[in-house]
């Protein structure tokens, strides 16, 4: 007489979750020239903005404090593209399909990968503002401000890097992510970034001011240098969780439909 065989369990969750992640930070920390650049890039247009552009656009010598919150959105950005690369990468090579047989939630790959990107951008964003303050950034933030500083710069990171997840599920390859995620990241440029939004022709004043980076750098500016963020505290927060919220979703039709459900 044959015993019945119990079903294998599903892992857990959290404990899928927490492999995914693993897997993620460990991939993260051997791609060091990504890591690198993500970080040297907006530093390097830090200090061309700041010594080579900042005298003409303010002869007074204070750009680098209107400057610096549009380079650590930029920062944001370039960390958080990778993920497109990355999931697309996990897409094609057929490991999806592996973990498909495995008692393991598989969409937590794609958690994982998001995970592993807001730890290391938030390292990377804290490089950032060292580096500003040793070239002259002075912001008159208190604790509080700081906290709030923080929570939305953290906010927005997580929402962009769900939104490049998606990027990198649609995505046919990974050069095709790559290529629709450099897209995204010439918004900063379209926003108050560098210039007042009122220095801009004025067809462009209206895209610029209507876009979701222009209200999170107004913000995290208001927030950290005092200068005037009226609403835009709450339009920003507003955003990047509308943002996050339609790239979750997204994300999970869209893994679901190509890798099908568990």
């Amino acid at each position: 007489m044959t015993t019945p065989q119990s079903p294998v369990k599903t892992a857990s969750l959290g404990v899928t979750n927490a492999v995914f992640i693993g897997r993620s930070i460990r991939h993260s920390l051997r791609n060091i020239e990504a890591l690198t650049m993500a970080v040297v890039l907006p530093i390097m247009l830090m200090l061309l903005f700041t010594y080579v552009f900042g005298g003409a656009i303010d002869p007074g010598g204070n750009y680098v404090n209107y400057v610096v919150p549009g380079i650590i959105l930029l920062c944001a950005g370039f960390g958080s593209s990778s993920t497109a690369v990355d999931v697309a990468e996990d897409m094609t090579n057929g490991i999806i399909d592996r973990f498909r047989t495995m008692p393991i939630k598989s969409l937590g790959v794609i958690t994982g990968h998001v995970a592993a990107s807001l730890v290391r951008n938030l390292i990377a964003t804290g490089v950032v503002i060292g580096v500003a303050l040793l070239v002259g950034f002075r912001p008159t933030a208190a604790g509080l401000e700081w906290i709030a500083a923080a929570s939305l710069i953290a906010l927005f990171i997580l929402a962009f890097t769900w939104l490049y997840a998606a990027i990198g599920l649609v995505a046919g390859s990974p050069a095709a992510a790559s290529g629709y995620g450099f897209a995204l990241l010439f918004l900063p440029y379209l926003s108050s970034a560098f210039v007042p939004t009122d220095t801009m022709p004025t067809w462009l004043q209206g895209v610029a001011e209507n876009q979701p980076i222009t209200p999170v750098i107004e913000a995290i500016r208001g927030l950290l240098t005092g200068a005037p963020a009226h609403d835009q505290i709450w339009k920003a927060a507003l955003w990047c969780m509308l943002i996050l919220l339609v790239s979750m979703l997204w994300s999970m039709w869209t893994f679901r439909r190509k890798a099908g459900r568990r």
